[in-house]
């Protein structure tokens, strides 16, 4: 290759001379430039984007409100946009979508578990909960999960990467569009966000807390942050840092134990943020944002679920704000089991007679792979055998 003065000039990175026509071609192998992940960019950004190619601010708008609300996944939708903009955001931008690629429905209760891939292929699960108030979405903030808590089915395999801002949000749009697609309602959305599927949200603390500003935009999905949940296993600074960030979400804590010799064997997080550090973080997040933190319990049947645990409980809570939500564990695959009925109500009755603030958790999603990353495990280990359950079980 020449310039126009006939001296050879330099190629640019990873581009070579096809040997065909003597055009220049990507060499096989090298890395294409990414496309730009617009879902992950807040309005500002967006419009700064848009500004580089010379178009106006109200076109970033137009941009977010088809993205966010109306949940397209090609840019060729948006028909308020010039044609020449929308070809190139065909060529330069990515919409971010997931394709659902298996989907469960619980017969009782409508419970609906969607497994969405991403473009590089990773999967995630994201369940659709439908209550009296309305419908609820729980999402994952990771591909897998290294935090290792025995009765997970999520830790499983590992952590294979963190999610963007943007492919959380596309999790609560694919089921706005489920949602949509089962009602015949194309105004139809879920009202309320859970942090509770596959991974450590506060691991993946700045994609996280850029999608929680995403969704409460309110040129997109404008959800409340009090419609929104967080749940932590408990990562110490994290949960101070977002004390600190103006968010007034739900703050859930796994708690799963009332004494650190139980909970290290439950929760290996618990060897690095005991319970003595652990309670004020939560005690700082409650008295900075003014919102009470739930404190999750599964009750496993012989492992966590004696009265005199729950007395234990109540002793190590007494005086916070906030209230323990008590859940039937959903069989794993990990040997553990659920606590039966009538252990769970006296577990309740022992909390409330301590004066503790105690819900019991609605079961839902019976009759599908309603622990959290079954199915995206069943999924990748499909012509290939399951990973070998946790043979027995944690004795107290």
């Amino acid at each position: 290759m020449k310039n126009n003065k006939g001296v050879a000039a330099a190629l640019p990175a990873h581009f070579v001379l096809s040997p065909i026509d003597g055009r220049l071609v990507l060499e096989e192998g090298a890395r294409r430039v990414p496309k730009l992940d617009m879902k992950s960019m807040s309005l500002a950004e967006i419009e700064a984007a848009l500004a580089g190619l010379g178009q106006p601010p109200f076109r970033a708008r137009q941009v977010f409100r088809w993205l966010h609300r109306r949940a397209v996944c090609d840019f060729g939708e948006m028909t308020d946009l010039p044609a020449d903009l929308r070809a190139r955001l065909r060529a330069e931008a990515d919409p971010a979508c997931a394709a659902v690629v298996r989907r469960q429905e619980a017969p009782k209760d409508g419970t609906v578990k969607l497994l969405l891939r991403f473009g590089d292929g990773e999967t995630v699960e994201a369940v659709l909960l439908r209550y009296r108030f309305g419908h609820t979405v729980c999402i994952s903030t990771q591909a897998g999960c290294r935090m290792g808590c025995v009765f997970c089915a999520s830790t499983v395999g590992g952590l294979a990467r963190n999610l963007t801002a943007g492919e959380m949000v596309e999790e609560v749009l694919a089921a706005n569009r489920e949602l949509r697609l089962r009602t015949g309602d194309p105004e139809a959305r879920v009202s309320r966000v859970v942090l509770m599927g596959i991974g450590e949200p506060l691991e993946n603390y700045e994609a996280v807390v850029a999608f929680l500003r995403l969704i409460h935009d309110p040129a997109g999905l404008a959800m409340s942050y009090r419609h929104v949940t967080l749940s932590t296993c408990g990562l110490v600074p994290e949960i101070r840092r977002l004390a600190g960030e103006g968010l007034p979400i739900t703050l859930a804590v796994s708690l799963h134990a009332p004494n650190d010799e139980l909970r290290d064997r439950l929760m290996p997080v618990n060897r690095r943020y005991p319970l003595r550090e652990l309670l004020p973080a939560c005690a700082e997040y409650g008295e900075r944002t003014g919102r009470r933190v739930t404190f999750e319990y599964a009750l496993i049947e012989g492992v966590n679920d004696a009265p005199e645990l729950a007395r234990e409980l109540a002793r190590l809570l007494k005086g916070m704000l906030g209230h323990v939500n008590l859940i039937p564990l959903n069989p794993s695959g990990r040997g553990l089991g659920g606590s039966p009925p009538e252990r769970v109500e006296a577990f309740r009755a022992a909390l409330e007679r301590a004066g503790i603030a105690v819900t019991v958790r609605r079961e839902l999603g019976t009759g599908i792979d309603a622990a959290c990353g079954q199915l995206r495990r069943r999924s990748e280990s499909s012509g290939r055998g399951l990973p070998a359950a946790v043979a027995g079980r944690v004795q107290e």
